[in-house]
C-alpha cells in the first residue's frame, strides 16, 4: 500500500527526475522497437515465404537469438563501442544510443522469429489460389503477409516487453547515469540497493502500468487496421 501511495505521490509531485526517467525509458524503448521492426519484418518475412540451403540452420541460430541473455547482448555492444573497439570513436558508450543498439540487439531477433513463424504458419493454398486468379507471386506474398499481421503484432508487442523491462543489457552499455542514461529498470534495481523498496515498487507499478498503456495501444490500432482491411475485402 505504500508503494501505491508513492506511486501518486511520485506523478503528482511533478518531480522532473522521475518523468524525465519515463521519457527516456519510452524513447529508449520505442525507437528500439522501431529499429527492430524495419529489420525483423522483412527478413522474417522473406524466411517464412521461401526456402532455401542452409534455412534450417539459419532458423535455429535465429531461435538461439531470440533467447539471446541480455549480459551478452551488453558485453557485445560494450565491447564494440568501447574505446578500443571498432566504434570507440563514435564515443557512443554510456549514452542513450548506446542502449537503442542493445535493445535493438534483444529485440530484432524476437520480431523476426515470431514474423517467420506466423507467416510460415499461413495456408499456401492462398498463394495458389491468388495466382490462378491473376496475382504474381510478390502480391500473393503480400496477401500472406497481411492476413498473418495479427501474429506479428504479437511478436511487436513481445519485442516492446522485452526492451521495456530490460535492465541488464542497458546498465552495461549506458551506466545508469543520471539525467543521461538512467531509465526505469535501471532507477528500480538503484532504489532497491539502497533500501528504497517503497520507491522502488512504486517505480514497478507505473512501469507496468506504462506497458499496460502501450500494449493496449499497439492491439488497439492493429485490431482497426484489421478490420478496416476486412471491410474492404468485403
Amino acid at each position: 500500500m505504500q508503494g501505491i501511495r508513492q506511486v501518486f505521490e511520485l506523478l503528482v509531485s511533478g518531480n522532473n527526475e522521475i518523468y524525465e526517467i519515463i521519457f527516456l525509458s519510452l524513447r529508449v524503448s520505442l525507437l528500439a522497437v522501431f529499429i527492430g521492426m524495419l529489420l525483423g519484418i522483412p527478413v522474417g518475412s522473406f524466411l517464412g515465404l521461401t526456402n532455401f540451403p542452409g534455412k534450417r540452420l539459419l532458423t535455429n541460430f535465429l531461435y538461439t537469438l531470440m533467447g539471446l541473455p541480455p549480459v551478452i547482448a551488453g558485453l557485445i555492444v560494450y565491447l564494440l563501442l568501447s574505446r578500443s573497439g571498432p566504434f570507440g570513436s563514435q564515443q557512443l558508450l554510456f549514452t542513450p544510443a548506446a542502449m537503442v543498439v542493445a535493445q535493438v540487439l534483444l529485440v530484432t531477433p524476437i520480431i523476426t522469429g515470431l514474423t517467420m513463424a506466423a507467416v510460415a504458419s499461413k495456408d499456401r493454398d492462398i498463394t495458389e489460389t491468388a495466382i490462378t486468379l491473376g496475382a504474381t507471386r510478390a502480391q500473393a506474398s503480400w496477401i500472406i503477409i497481411k492476413e498473418a499481421r495479427g501474429a506479428i503484432l504479437v511478436g511487436v508487442i513481445t519485442g516492446f516487453g522485452r526492451a521495456i523491462a530490460e535492465v541488464g543489457a542497458v546498465m552495461m552499455v549506458g551506466g545508469n547515469i543520471l539525467h543521461q542514461t538512467r531509465v526505469m529498470t535501471t532507477a528500480i534495481v538503484l532504489q532497491t540497493r539502497q533500501g528504497n523498496n517503497d520507491t522502488a515498487l512504486a517505480l514497478g507499478i507505473i512501469l507496468l502500468g506504462i506497458s499496460f498503456i502501450i500494449n493496449g495501444l499497439i492491439v488497439t490500432k492493429g485490431r482497426e487496421n484489421f478490420n478496416g482491411n476486412r471491410n474492404i475485402y468485403h
